[in-house]
């Protein structure tokens, strides 16, 4: 049974550094916490070598005051484990735990996350600290959740050493069941000599001369995030055993620079989803991946989730870092409320003056309190408490998108027909129009219960098992909409292709053969009838049942559908053999909902405001974001309230200023 967070309204904070600075800065830390609204902040996360400065040998002093500061002045700590930056001491007794990339060179310590996850020695000091803070921490007032570790597999997602090596091997024998047969079946071995007689043969996917083995890096890839996972779980286990009844959680990376781990198997093991979501400074509509990550976020979790750290202003680790402009701050916060989150938290409390993060901003910036971050801070602070209502609510959505780590890691394998195919990529370009249009939309692994959606969206499924497309094609036989993407459906969870023509698991729902792709090169395109472009991809689709919605006009494949419909069962399915330009898309994407019955959350919206439903048990919360610095009015029910100001709008809409937010709660 997964455990809640004890903590009334939205949480507020960021990561809490104290041991960082001397102790007469502390006074003023917690002074300016409670002017900003602060009520929970992430404490420990990097401070294993002052707490065990030698081996077995503990000093909780620093700690203790510091938990005793903030529980005295009302602030809940989130105390994390600090395993995710082990000292010194510990890789100078223990060399072997530190990490080897595939090219056989063993990395050093000296910064963080500089071990390997399947170091026996790292694991048991990494537990022995856990269970110290677990049973040393699990009656103080002040914690109120464990945090695990900090963004497993940032950096060590995947360690090639012969330790590695070992605990692969047993992860492959659990996986196949001890049949070394069954593994060169699924591997394809017999392609380029490669089949094993001897499960030590069996080594990760280090640098080779050539081309490596799909399956065998796809199994690594999954043997990886299970190994990060293996880990975290024990850190919970053995902080559960001290404290029953304290939720832990660990901070995801759902964003666009990170793929390592299938958070659909690590979210079941945590009492809070969390996340970390950072902007891309190129992006120029990095709302967009706010409302998608945010989204994903809140399908992981079922529900709610915390947002564990984003940035004031600008990162440090991008090749330019960009700053925020005015209004910035609140929007990116506030869309991340809108999207699920229960609290909102930063990286850091206090901008550091030294170390690898000291260009990072901060809640508190170097500037200090006369400072814009510090303003919009303290704003935040006060809009948070205002919703503090809308904790506990969530989306609901008549609309999903099919997501699945292993089929963005198979199709990101070496030698595909186009490398110009990125899993993110597709599915952003199907989910912003949906975004644009206000439509609801929840992630959905491919063997999901699908029954609550009128409309099911697969952009990229190269790799899907039978369990799932039947899964999907059982969604449209019952009388669902499914529109799937070209390249799906092509291999199975082995990467073997699946023969007979393309799109291989979904030829009979859809009602088309392929028999040969034709990637595009990159900037080229090609025609598409009744006007519009397509990119990256065209295929030979020969229809065995489907009606042509909208062919080639130009290239070697002038007049070939490009676009196709098919009545299934009582449902319809859809297949889109390219990328159509943006407006093309769109088009497509209406037309689908308009047929399966899809609403958007609210019609009549001005361009450029993004608008967001969460459902409470009694009440309607309405997120109205202005993106585009405009301004505008928008119609809301008799007797809404917006939230932030605490007006009851007069004439029936409320004000969203120009670059602003606005919340309004409707009863029902």
């Amino acid at each position: 049974m997964k455990r809640a967070l004890s903590l009334p309204g939205l949480a507020y904070g960021g990561d809490y550094n104290p041991e960082q600075w001397p102790e007469e800065v502390w006074a003023e830390d917690v002074r300016l916490m409670a002017e900003a609204g602060v009520n929970m902040v992430s404490v420990n996360i990097f401070s294993w070598a002052l707490l065990e400065p030698a081996e077995g040998a503990y000093d909780f002093s620093r700690l203790d005051r510091i938990l005793d500061m903030l529980y005295i002045h009302g602030i809940a700590a989130d105390l994390a484990t600090p395993t995710a930056a082990p000292p010194a001491w510990f890789f100078k007794a223990h060399p072997e735990a530190l990490p080897v990339d595939a090219d056989g060179r063993r990395l050093s310590y000296g910064s963080r996350q500089t071990f390997c996850p399947s170091s026996p020695a790292y694991r048991a000091a990494a537990l022995r600290i856990a269970g110290e803070l677990g049973r040393r921490y699990a009656d103080h007032p002040a914690v109120v959740m464990w945090h695990i570790h900090n963004e497993y597999g940032c950096h060590n997602a995947e360690c090639y050493c012969d330790t590695s090596a070992e605990a692969f091997r047993r992860w492959l024998r659990a996986r196949y069941a001890d049949d070394l047969a069954a593994l060169n079946n699924a591997w394809g071995t017999t392609f380029w000599s490669q089949w094993y007689y001897d499960w030590d043969e069996i080594i990760p996917p280090r640098a080779t001369g050539a081309v490596p083995n799909p399956t065998h890096r796809l199994d690594w890839r999954r043997f990886c995030s299970d190994e990060l996972l293996s880990l975290c779980t024990a850190e919970r286990e053995i902080l559960a055993q001290a404290a029953p009844n304290t939720p832990a959680t660990t901070n995801f990376m759902v964003m666009y620079n990170f793929d390592s781990l299938d958070y659909w198997r690590w979210a079941p093991a945590l009492d809070v989803v969390s996340n970390d979501h950072y902007l891309r400074s190129t992006d120029p509509e990095s709302e967009i991946d706010i409302a998608l990550s945010g989204d994903l976020v809140r399908s992981l979790a079922g529900g709610p989730w915390l947002l564990m750290e984003h940035s004031t202003g600008a990162v440090n680790w991008q090749p330019v870092n960009r700053a925020k402009e005015p209004g910035e701050l609140r929007r990116n916060a506030l869309a991340h409320v809108a999207h699920g989150a229960d609290g909102i938290a930063y990286f850091q409390w206090r901008a550091a003056k030294a170390g690898a993060e000291q260009w990072h901003s901060a809640m508190l910036p170097h500037a200090g309190t006369d400072s814009a971050i510090w303003r919009d801070v303290v704003q935040l602070g006060a809009d948070l408490k205002a919703l503090a209502e809308v904790r506990g609510s969530t989306g609901t959505a008549e609309t999903a998108i099919v997501w699945d780590w292993n089929a963005r890691w198979a199709l990101e394998l070496p030698s595909q027909p186009s490398e110009e195919v990125r899993y993110l990529d597709l599915v952003r370009s199907w989910y912003e129009p949906l975004w644009r249009s206000g439509v609801a939309v929840d992630f959905v692994r491919p063997d999901a219960d699908l029954s609550a959606y009128r409309l099911v969206l697969s952009p990229s499924l190269y790799l899907v098992d039978d369990t799932g497309a039947a899964n999907l094609t059982s969604f449209a036989e019952r009388g669902g909409t499914l529109v799937v993407g070209f390249h799906s459906g092509a291999v199975d969870e082995n990467c073997h292709v699946r023969l007979g023509g393309y799109p291989g698991a979904f030829r009979e729902v859809l009602g088309v053969r392929t028999d040969e792709h034709f990637p595009l090169l990159p900037g080229r395109t090609v025609g598409l009838e009744g006007g519009g472009t397509g990119s990256l991809w065209s295929e030979r689709v020969r229809p065995t049942g489907a009606q042509t919605v909208s062919a080639f006009t130009d290239g070697p494949l002038t007049g070939v559908p490009a676009i196709t419909r098919h009545g299934y069962g009582t449902g319809t399915a859809w297949y889109v053999a390219t990328l159509p330009d943006p407006d093309t898309l769109a088009a497509l994407l209406e037309r689908a909902s308009d047929e399966a019955g899809v609403t958007p959350v609210r019609t009549g919206i001005p361009q450029g405001i993004e608008v967001v439903l969460r459902r409470g048990p009694d009440a309607d919360y309405l997120f109205l974001i202005d993106h585009l610095g405009l301004g505008a009015e928008v119609p809301v029910a008799a007797g809404a309230v917006e939230l932030l100001t605490g007006k009851l709008p007069a004439d029936g809409s409320v004000r969203v200023q120009p670059g602003g937010v606005a919340v309004v709660r409707e009863a029902r």
